[in-house]
């Protein structure tokens, strides 16, 4: 007897990704493989494997991609200072091609012909998967129920979901629900209330970080240590990726840190409104910034910052693997190695101030800047440096 053709699909065990599971299994006459990447989000292993096997499904897997999460996505992006608009860390863009390319490996590995996902026709998602999946596979089936389905709406689905004995969350019959998205790097909370800009999230929405008011009434001291560029522990104590970040979204989420209330420019065109928390992403980027101060030339820095928002425009819409954005990585960390030593910041009430940096890095000469010492600056080539600049003023 043949047997059946098979698909991957990214599997979350929730109402939207089991109506798909159905949906393809009904569409496709194939085996569906249930497939979810843990990188650290609020993830139930018992749920997504009892719902899966309701249908029928024999492979479920579930990969632990944590540390490579943070270590070879989260700190290179770190490295090269992203922010999305001036606020947003991206903290689900960057997530998408991990899981893309781990949902090819799978494909690959069980001989499938098509992989799919729950990312809905409007949004960034989409398009992010499926940059990923062509790059591993340029051949695959993408199967996208969103863009070909008939649902059209939350009550089709919910419709759908009865019909087929799909259990319903009580929050979700009728009106939809919040779109969440979390992982180790951030949180974040999109539709119902917020899709007006007239109105002022919730406090209940936030899951990771305590207001200013509710934040600790005492100041914080954090000290993040760095080598060759990314962080490797916190107050002295190393830590491997993924625990240094869950230690540092701990601290800082608990002194109100790393909430952002953004109006983004999707890169279908469409304004969308999300609130994000990334605590220790917020605290890494601040550190960063402040080790390099001390350590890289002023050449080097500027040309980072010249690059920065083109490189995160490349993460946000989907261009991870591009061409462009390695030879952009490769500029960011051209000196990486330099970056070495420890920064100090206090926590307090949503704020982050520098107390110190300390390295053994020659780039920032005490000598040179000290207005008791001057005999290490020439201080007669100051005018000549100013003539110069006073005759490429004209030209």
């Amino acid at each position: 007897m043949k047997s059946k053709k098979r698909i991957v699909l990214a599997y979350s065990g929730g109402l939207d990704t089991s109506i798909i599971l159905k949906w393809l299994q009904e569409n496709y006459n194939a085996d569906v493989i249930c497939y979810t990447a843990d990188i650290g989000q609020k993830i139930d292993r018992k749920k997504i494997i009892s719902n899966a096997k309701k249908f029928g499904v024999k492979n479920i897997i579930i990969n632990d991609l944590k540390n490579i999460f943070i270590k070879d996505y989260v700190f290179p992006m770190i490295r090269g200072h992203a922010i999305y608009e001036g606020v947003y860390l991206l903290g689900t863009s960057i997530a998408r091609p991990l899981i893309a390319k781990d949902q090819i490996k799978v494909a690959k590995r069980y001989k499938a012909f098509a992989v799919s996902h729950g990312a809905t026709g409007k949004g960034n998602d989409q398009i992010r998967f499926e940059l990923g999946y062509h790059y591993f596979d340029p051949k695959i089936k993408i199967i996208a129920p969103w863009r070909i389905w008939k649902l059209k709406s939350r009550t089709d689905l919910i419709d759908y979901a009865k019909k087929h004995k799909i259990s319903i969350p009580k929050d979700k019959k009728g009106a939809p629900p919040f779109s969440v998205d979390d992982n180790l790097f951030h949180t974040s909370t999109e539709g119902k209330i917020l899709e007006n800009p007239k109105n002022s999230a919730p406090e209940f929405i936030f899951q990771r970080t305590l207001s200013p008011e509710k934040a600790n009434n005492k100041p914080l001291i954090v000290t993040i240590n760095f080598r060759n560029g990314d962080p490797i522990g916190v107050n002295g104590k190393k830590l491997q990726p993924s625990k240094l970040l869950e230690k540092l979204n701990q601290l800082a989420g608990k002194n109100g840190i790393g909430r952002v209330d953004l109006v983004e420019n999707r890169f279908l065109g469409i304004k969308s409104r999300g609130v994000y928390e990334t605590p220790g992403g917020t605290l890494l980027i601040h550190a960063h910034r402040a080790i390099e101060s001390v350590t890289l030339d002023k050449e080097t820095m500027h040309k980072k910052d010249s690059i920065m928002s083109r490189y995160a425009e490349l993460i946000y819409n989907g261009y991870w693997f591009s061409k462009e954005r390695f030879k952009l990585q490769k500029i960011i960390d051209l000196k990486k190695n330099k970056v070495n030593g420890s920064v100090k910041l206090k926590l307090y009430k949503g704020n982050i101030t520098i107390q110190s940096r300390d390295t053994k890095s020659s780039a920032y000469s005490l000598k040179k800047v000290s207005f008791e010492e001057n005999k290490s600056f020439n201080r007669s080539n100051v005018e000549k440096f100013i003539n110069f600049h006073k005759k490429k003023l004209r030209n």
